[in-house]
């Protein structure tokens, strides 16, 4: 690939999904803050969403905050409590990153397969609600399929990979450190910063609102109807 064709990828794209993520959830929460919901078909069909949903909910969070870690948390940190690149590689990617990539594909797959088998769930969702989903499903797919195959391929994400992603937050991107990266790393990263990027435009929005109002409102007072 070019130079140019690795800055576009490594450099401009994942810069414009951040913004795009950024700015649009300023304008959705500012704006739009009505239209914020899960919109949830739970009365359509109950057994699959609330199995799906809490699998997916369970395995996607723990591979989200598994991601943070692995990228922000430098080698030689780890190297300073004794941590060998081995033992981190076996227990914290391949051990935890696969548990948490097979509950979130799991998840995954049981929605999906209910929003697209069930006519009901199909006919009420939006074009957007088919797109996550597919999406979500290719993103996981390849994410897990990564974290397996780092158990065969001579391939150190945390010198290469983890280091271009922390040089985005400092504004000084090392793309030239994407090119020795597997084409099957490069996809999902891209997948991923897709779903950034068109995340505030979509229901996954929902994922950032926090029910406080719950917390802070007065207690509901309910009393039987007095009997005469």
């Amino acid at each position: 690939m070019s130079d140019f064709g690795s800055i576009l990828l490594w450099v401009i794209y994942p810069y414009a999904m951040l913004l795009s993520f950024v700015f649009g959830t300023i304008i959705r929460f500012g704006w739009f803050r009505g239209g914020i919901t899960a919109v949830s078909s739970e009365m359509l069909e109950k057994r699959k969403l609330m199995v799906g949903s809490l699998v997916f909910h369970v395995g996607i969070i723990l591979a989200f905050f598994g991601h943070i870690l692995g990228i922000l948390i430098p080698k030689t940190w780890t190297a300073f409590f004794g941590i060998s690149d081995e033992t981190y590689h076996i227990f914290g990617s391949l051990m935890m990153g696969t548990g948490a990539g097979l509950l979130a594909l799991a998840g995954i797959i049981i929605l999906t397969y209910r929003r697209f088998s069930n006519p009901r769930v199909f006919l009420t969702s939006s074009w957007s609600d088919l797109v996550v989903n597919v999406a979500l499903l290719i993103t996981i797919i390849l994410g897990l399929a990564s974290t397996i195959s780092s158990g065969f391929v001579e391939f150190d994400y945390r010198s290469t990979l983890s280091v271009w992603a922390r040089s985005l937050f400092y504004l000084h991107p090392q793309w030239q450190l994407m090119a020795t990266v597997p084409w099957i790393y490069k996809i999902h990263v891209i997948c991923g910063f897709a779903i950034f990027g068109f995340f505030p435009y979509t229901r996954l929005i929902h994922a950032l609102t926090l029910p406080w109002q719950y917390i802070f409102r007065r207690f509901i007072v309910y009393r039987r109807r007095p009997r005469y």
